[in-house]
């Protein structure tokens, strides 16, 4: 187990109902049909812009984002793209429906099917596990190929510049035992992750929604590629790895991973730890306070499960 002081749940520093501004208020009840009388924002995340669940006055509920063009360019721009692909997912997709968009008066406004769930608990436990699991199994049956009407990088093009930050990890890192190994191991991302599916690449608890039923539902479709179905998978076992779970057992098991070549799993840890190193010494942004040491702890845990699976001291 790798310690944080990340409080799960509770990393993002987000607009509140009370911030938008009164004509960005008045369309989203006209799209509820109802007046709001309650907004519970949603901490888990990254990122400042609005994302809340809104209880209306007939009862109803919700699940409303919001970003302001001029003063959130970036984030407008990653819900605009959420819901480009969300408007073409298939129906037998885990994942909330998008029910309506608004993107006029500078403002890029998504409302999205409520769903009445909870974020995977940390530490990771084995029934969220498996059920997150048991719901990329289902979206690789359902995204492979992608939908028709998505123009998406694949994943060589995607991530083209992660080798290189191993640059970054030699200037900082130099005492690494085996860097040079590890940064070879990176170079070679492109032969081994190609794919036909759809690959959501933010597979991560925050992201994630499991329902009193035990089904896991996937959110955040931001900025998916083509590439290999076994992607998300291991991407997902960052933070249970971190918490202590013997995620290459699951690895062995599961259909979307138990036959890919221990070399390519090795080849795509190393990638990410280069990122995550390179990313975790950028500036903080003071609109998420938690943002780089999440990064660098990532970076860690994929660094100490990369030397485990390869006997590095």
């Amino acid at each position: 187990m790798i310690p944080t002081t990340i409080p799960h749940g509770r990393t993002a520093r987000r607009l509140e109902w009370t911030h938008l501004p009164p004509h960005v208020r008045a369309l989203i009840e006209r799209e509820c049909g109802s007046s709001v009388v309650e907004a519970a924002s949603q901490g888990g995340g990254f990122t400042p812009g609005f994302a809340s669940v809104l209880t209306c006055s007939d009862g109803s509920r919700h699940f409303v984002k919001a970003a302001s063009q001029k003063a959130q360019r970036a984030f407008a721009e990653s819900y605009r793209e959420e819901a480009r692909k969300l408007a073409v997912l298939p129906a037998s997709v885990p994942a909330p429906k998008l029910l309506w968009t608004h993107d006029a008066d500078d403002w890029m406004v998504l409302g999205l099917e409520y769903v009445e769930a909870r974020a995977p608990r940390r530490p990771w436990r084995g029934p969220d596990l498996n059920a997150s699991l048991d719901m990329l199994a289902v979206t690789a049956t359902f995204l492979t190929p992608p939908p028709p009407g998505l123009e998406l990088d694949d994943v060589a093009t995607e991530f083209v510049d992660f080798p290189g930050y191993w640059d970054h990890v030699r200037s900082t890192r130099s005492n690494l035992p085996h860097l040079e190994e590890a940064a070879a191991l990176a170079a070679r991302f492109a032969d081994v992750c190609g794919g036909s599916t759809l690959v959501h690449t933010d597979v991560r608890d925050d992201n994630i929604l499991i329902r009193a039923d035990g089904v896991a539902l996937m959110c955040d479709w931001n900025w998916p590629v083509v590439g290999a179905a076994w992607l998300d998978t291991v991407f997902l076992m960052i933070g249970p790895r971190g918490d202590g779970v013997d995620v290459d057992a699951l690895l062995t098991e599961r259909e979307l991973t138990r036959d890919v070549p221990d070399e390519h799993v090795d080849i795509v840890i190393a990638l990410l730890v280069g990122y995550f190193f390179h990313q975790g010494d950028e500036p903080v942004p003071p609109t998420s306070p938690h943002l780089r040491e999440h990064q660098r702890w990532q970076g860690e845990v994929c660094w100490d499960w990369l030397c485990e699976r390869r006997s590095w001291s």
